[in-house]
């Protein structure tokens, strides 16, 4: 079984609740994601960052932080979608994040990164500056279309979970 499956098998396991299986999975496959995520070939980089995420391996934040700085856009897009699969029960992963998924979204060069990285951001708590870069983003007409368009909702999203203020 190679690292790819086993997340799979992971991602299956955590989604039928199967607590004591995940955590004998992730034992079995915790150095295989370290080597990986050290790997000099992108492509096993991607699959580790995206595998901690899949094993729900909270514990592996840092793993992720480098990943958000990798130098491929797979890469920075794998640890992205992990970091919002873990942050969507626990917001403090986003808030541990948050100035460089801010950085990711205002000025990466890869525009899939920049978009995963304003879904990301909808998880974390509502925080003022976040909701200010957000609505930027959105009503730039230098910005794609896309990325306004996710930008503007999460921008809302966040707004309504802030309340009135």
């Amino acid at each position: 079984m190679t690292l790819a499956e086993a997340a799979v098998q992971a991602d299956e396991l955590a989604q039928r609740g199967a607590e004591r299986e995940l955590a004998q999975l992730r034992a079995e496959w915790d150095d295989e994601l370290e080597a990986a995520a050290r790997s000099a070939d992108f492509r096993e980089r991607a699959a580790a960052y995206r595998a901690v995420g899949q094993f729900r391996y909270r514990q592996k934040l840092e793993l992720l932080r480098r990943g958000l700085e990798d130098e491929s856009p797979a890469c920075r897009g794998s640890a992205l979608v992990s970091l919002e699969l873990l942050s969507r029960e626990h917001p403090g992963v986003v808030n541990a994040v948050r100035p460089t998924l801010h950085e990711l979204a205002a000025r990466d060069p890869n525009q899939a990164v920049r978009r995963l990285a304003v879904v990301a951001l909808r998880n974390g708590s509502p925080q003022r500056d976040t909701i200010l870069i957000l609505r930027g983003l959105a009503e730039s007409d230098e910005e794609e279309q896309e990325l306004r368009a996710v930008a503007a909702r999460t921008a809302a999203a966040l707004k309504k979970r802030a309340g009135p203020r």
